[in-house]
């Protein structure tokens, strides 16, 4: 049985990762919509997906704060529109003036982006804003703010306060989804996987502390 459980829209944006080696090894996949009828005990962490009805899961929000209150991980990407997520607030849009406005800066180092450059997360074949458009302000008090927008726009923080868990937020596409792109980002995906394991075990620790 695997124990990294994927929520997935069940449409066309999230179809592939149902057919990637590297997702099949690694995740056990769920339609968003059998959420409420499936036994979260045998998982160490929830990803959801960026493109996941967030009305359904404001509607089964109870189901994610047990889930996280039993000492669990969050990994959420995308644009909180719907307050499912325990401290996490709404997504708040970059103004954009210049093309300079969506370089991607570290707030310190971190395992999860670890030899990841900041011009391979804010550009895509030469484009930028692909990444991350802008931030769920303000963080919570006390997180772990890790990457950021230009103005103190934190795009990707950790939250181990708002539960007895732990919440990884991205304000940008599907982090797993940082694959096959010839890029330093091409690390994302399994130092995050990496990450979710190492933290299961602290949250473990702490509890015990």
């Amino acid at each position: 049985m695997k124990d990294l459980l994927f929520i997935d829209p069940g449409h066309a944006f999230g179809v592939d990762n149902w057919h990637d080696p590297f997702m099949q090894q690694h995740f056990h996949f769920i339609d968003m919509y059998e959420l409420e009828h499936t036994d979260l005990t045998p998982f160490k962490a929830i990803i959801v997906h960026d493109f996941v009805d967030q009305i359904h899961l404001k509607a089964h929000q109870h189901i994610i704060e047990n889930y996280l209150n039993a000492g669990n991980i969050i990994v959420w990407s995308g644009h909180l529109t719907e307050s499912w997520l325990p401290g996490c607030a709404p997504f708040t849009p970059k103004t954009i003036v210049q093309f300079s406005d969506y370089n991607i800066s570290f707030v310190q180092p971190h395992p999860v982006f670890d030899g990841v450059t900041t011009d391979d997360m804010t550009l895509n074949k030469g484009v930028a804003g692909f990444f991350a458009r802008g931030a769920h302000l303000p963080i919570p008090p006390h997180a772990e703010s890790l990457l950021t927008l230009p103005d103190g726009f934190v795009t990707t923080y950790i939250d181990r306060h708002s539960t007895r868990g732990t919440i990884f937020v991205h304000a940008g596409r599907d982090l797993f989804a940082q694959r096959n792109q010839n890029k330093t980002t091409d690390r994302i995906h399994t130092q995050l996987l990496q990450w979710i394991y190492d933290e299961h075990a602290a949250i473990g620790g702490r509890h015990d502390a």
